[in-house]
C-alpha cells in the first residue's frame, strides 16, 4: 500500500510527510478511525483512558476488520497489516508523535472542551485537530482554546469501514489551510467529503435526529410496532435501515444527547426528545453496544 498523503495544519499539506494518527477514545467511533485510518496506510496510536478500554478498542478494530474480509471488502493481508499499524496508548503522552489528532469522545461539550484544552499542551505544535463530534458547533468547543484556528470537525459515520461519507465542519476560526488538510486526509481514507456550516448539528444528524424522533414518539404513542414503523420506513422510503435498527446502531444515549444539543440550539419541538428514549437510558438498553436497545444483539467483544 502507498505512503500516505501528506498532512500538516501549517502548510501545503502535499509538502510534508504524515506520520501518525492519534484518536482519543477507543469506543465504537475511535476504533472504526483507527481501523479505517490504518487500512489507508497510517500508523495509528488508538487512545483512551485505561488499558481495558483501549483493549477493547482494539477488539472491535479485530471484529470490523474480520468482518471487511468476510464480505470481501479487503483481503486477508490487508486486515493483516492495518492491525500490525495500530498500537494503543492509556492518556495523551504520546499525541505529540502524531500529525493529525482525532477526538472520538462522547458527545458532552465539558468534556470536550477539556480533551481539547489537554491536547493543546500535548500535541505537535503544527498538528490539526479535529472531533468527530456529530452535533456540537466546533467554535462552541474550541472556544477556550488559545489557538481555535488549528481545531475543525471531521464527523464519520458507524460503521466507519462501510460508510463512505464524512462531514467537514470548520468552526469560525478555523484556518483554511487547516480546513485542506483536514480535507486530504478524510480523501485519503477513501472517503466523500461534504462540507457543512458549524450549526448544531450539521446536515446529516439533523435529518437523522428528527427521523428516529419522530418514529420514537409513534411507538410510544401506539401508532405501530417497532417492527412495523421499521419495515415501513425501508420498504416505503428505499432506507436501508428502520429508524429502531439506526439508532440501535448510533447508541441511543447517544441519539438523546444529540437531541439535546439540537433542542438546545433551535428550541424547536421537532427535537423534544421522546419520553421512550429517555426510558431505555435510564435501563441501559442502549443498542448493539449493550446487547440491548430497541432489539437484541449478540455481546459486544471482550478485550483479549
Amino acid at each position: 500500500m502507498s505512503d500516505p498523503p501528506a498532512i500538516d495544519a501549517g502548510s501545503d499539506p502535499r509538502e510534508s510527510v504524515q506520520r501518525r494518527v492519534f484518536v482519543v477514545g477507543a469506543g465504537i467511533m475511535g476504533s472504526g478511525i483507527a481501523a479505517q485510518s490504518a487500512l489507508a496506510g497510517y500508523p495509528v496510536t488508538l487512545e483512551d483512558v485505561s488499558e481495558e478500554l483501549a483493549q477493547r478498542g482494539l477488539a472491535h478494530v479485530r471484529k470490523a476488520l474480520d468482518h471487511a474480509v468476510e464480505r470481501k471488502r479487503i483481503g486477508p493481508g490487508d486486515r493483516d497489516a492495518a492491525l500490525a499499524r495500530i498500537d494503543t496508548a492509556i492518556g495523551l503522552r504520546r499525541a505529540d508523535a502524531a500529525q493529525i489528532v482525532v477526538e472520538a469522545a462522547p458527545e458532552d461539550l465539558a468534556l470536550k472542551r477539556r480533551v481539547f484544552a489537554d491536547l493543546e499542551a500535548a500535541a505537535a505544535p503544527g498538528a490539526i485537530l479535529a472531533s468527530n463530534t456529530s452535533s456540537l458547533p466546533i467554535t462552541a468547543i474550541g472556544q477556550e482554546l488559545k489557538d481555535p484556528g488549528r481545531l475543525v470537525g471531521l464527523h464519520f459515520f458507524n460503521p466507519v469501514l462501510q460508510m463512505p461519507l464524512v462531514e467537514l465542519i470548520p468552526g469560525h476560526r478555523t484556518r483554511p489551510e487547516v480546513v485542506a488538510a483536514a480535507r486530504e486526509f478524510a480523501a485519503s481514507l477513501g472517503k466523500t467529503v461534504v462540507t457543512s456550516a458549524d450549526t448544531p448539528g450539521f446536515v446529516t444528524t439533523r435529518a437523522m435526529a428528527v427521523l428516529v424522533n419522530e418514529a420514537a414518539w409513534m411507538l410510544y404513542e401506539g401508532v405501530a410496532s417497532k417492527e412495523d414503523i421499521d419495515a415501513a420506513y425501508k420498504l416505503g422510503f428505499h432506507h436501508p435501515m428502520g429508524p429502531f435498527e439506526l439508532v440501535d446502531l448510533v447508541g441511543i444515549d447517544t441519539a438523546v444527547a444529540i437531541l439535546d444539543v439540537l433542542w438546545d440550539g433551535f428550541r424547536d419541538s421537532s427535537y423534544r426528545v421522546a419520553p421512550i428514549l429517555r426510558t431505555m437510558v435510564a435501563a441501559k438498553k442502549l443498542g448493539r453496544k449493550t446487547g440491548e436497545g430497541f432489539y437484541s444483539y449478540p455481546a459486544p467483544p471482550r478485550p483479549g
